[in-house]
């Protein structure tokens, strides 16, 4: 990782990644099967919603930023919904269209949501953020996992 990004720019990178996971899926001719590229975009969407609601928004919050954050964090629980119902439809072979259903959901949600973070809370996350929690939200960014069973705060 190169540590003189801005954490603004490691998380909307991040954004980024998830967002090309998801259009692969859904980018997939009728016979190719890319299950596996909407499950590895879902668990790294958890993920960066786990650092965000983990690592992320406590400083945010502590800065002066509690409107935001609580926008963000009810959009977060909106966002998740979603993705148990297509972790759920791929368990359950549900049809090409019920998933592309759900990724043009999860799509219109990021889209608004990620403007959002990326306008408002990214360009403070730098200021906002002690050295120490820096420095272990960027060693997550670059090996960090989601711990087992977590789920975000408004699940």
């Amino acid at each position: 990782m190169n540590t003189s990004e801005t954490l603004a720019a490691l998380l909307e990178e991040e954004h980024q990644q998830i967002d090309h996971g998801v259009a692969a899926f859904v980018s997939a001719g009728e016979n190719e099967d890319r299950t596996s590229l909407l499950l590895s975009a879902i668990q790294a969407l958890r993920r960066h919603i786990y650092l965000e609601e983990a690592m992320v928004f406590p400083s945010l919050r502590a800065a002066g930023m509690v409107a935001p954050v609580f926008v963000m964090l009810r959009e977060h629980g909106e966002i998740w919904r979603v993705l148990d119902e297509l972790e759920a439809g791929v368990a359950a072979n549900a049809g090409r269209p019920a998933l592309l259903n759900l990724c043009s959901q999860l799509a219109e949600g990021l889209d608004s949501h990620n403007m959002k973070e990326e306008q408002i809370l990214y360009p403070r996350t730098d200021a906002a953020m002690t050295e120490g929690a820096t420095a272990e939200l960027r060693t997550f960014l670059d090996s960090g996992e989601l711990p087992p069973g977590w789920v975000c705060a408004n699940a």
